[in-house]
């Protein structure tokens, strides 16, 4: 389902904010070396998945390092901020874009050699939304598949803060709006659950940690101001 006209995402500045952002670094580099294990393996040119591209951050790059994309988003403007910055395309790189949902991936099963969750699970606003969009991304990774998770921590409230009622990881407290943030286990046995063991060329990270010691100031009143967040990479297991 789109996003309604007034969605946030759907804001002119926040889309301009994504198209002129930088790509992930991290991101970047890891794909740098599965294309060239992924184009070793067999012929033909490896295919990525962006799940949630937006306007085309990491898209447009990452087409341009010589991965045939799909791009996907459920937000109309982005997808028109990424097909304008896919004027920066080079000659012949390839990239291909479409409305749909992070649970509802339109490729076939076992087509894709890399999956980029890059901020979009963490918007999922159940616990069974978010399964339901794991279980999509395992489905179109071809065995050995890698993926690249960019995700909310748990980390990002104090200890004592609840989630929703009923459900295992999902807040409010953060912008109203029901959002996954999940503990490091959590995020592990989900993807575990799924098919997906970590990959050690980027292990999991955590950003944005409110103290040097670790966790928020228990008993916090207000809102944080920035989630923190979990980076890494995982892989399809044969």
């Amino acid at each position: 389902m789109p996003p309604p006209a007034d969605s946030p995402w759907s804001a002119p500045s926040v889309v301009a904010g994504f198209a002129s952002s930088a790509p992930n670094q991290v991101l970047m580099r890891f794909a740098a070396g599965e294309l060239g294990r992924r184009s070793a393996a067999r012929s033909g040119t490896p295919r990525a998945l962006d799940l949630g591209c937006g306007a085309g951050r990491n898209a447009v790059p990452l087409a341009n390092l010589g991965w045939e994309i799909v791009g996907l988003d459920n937000s109309l403007p982005m997808l028109r901020g990424a097909a304008a910055r896919a004027g920066e395309l080079a000659a012949g790189a390839r990239l291909r874009l479409a409305a749909a949902g992070m649970d509802g991936i339109p490729l076939a099963d076992a087509s894709c050699d890399f999956v980029i969750a890059h901020g979009i699970w963490n918007l999922a606003r159940s616990a069974a939304e978010f399964r339901r969009a794991v279980a999509e991304a395992a489905r179109v990774a071809a065995p050995g598949a890698a993926l690249f998770v960019f995700t909310f921590s748990r980390n990002t409230f104090p200890e004592g803060v609840a989630p929703v009622a009923g459900e295992p990881f999902v807040f409010t407290q953060f912008s109203g709006q029901p959002q996954c943030f999940l503990s490091a286990a959590q995020l592990l046995d989900e993807l575990a659950a799924a098919g997906f063991s970590p990959d050690p060329a980027v292990p999991l990270t955590e950003y944005n940690r409110p103290l040097a010691g670790g966790r928020p100031v228990a008993g916090a009143a207000s809102p944080p101001s920035r989630p923190v967040i979990y980076e890494a990479a995982f892989r399809r297991q044969d």
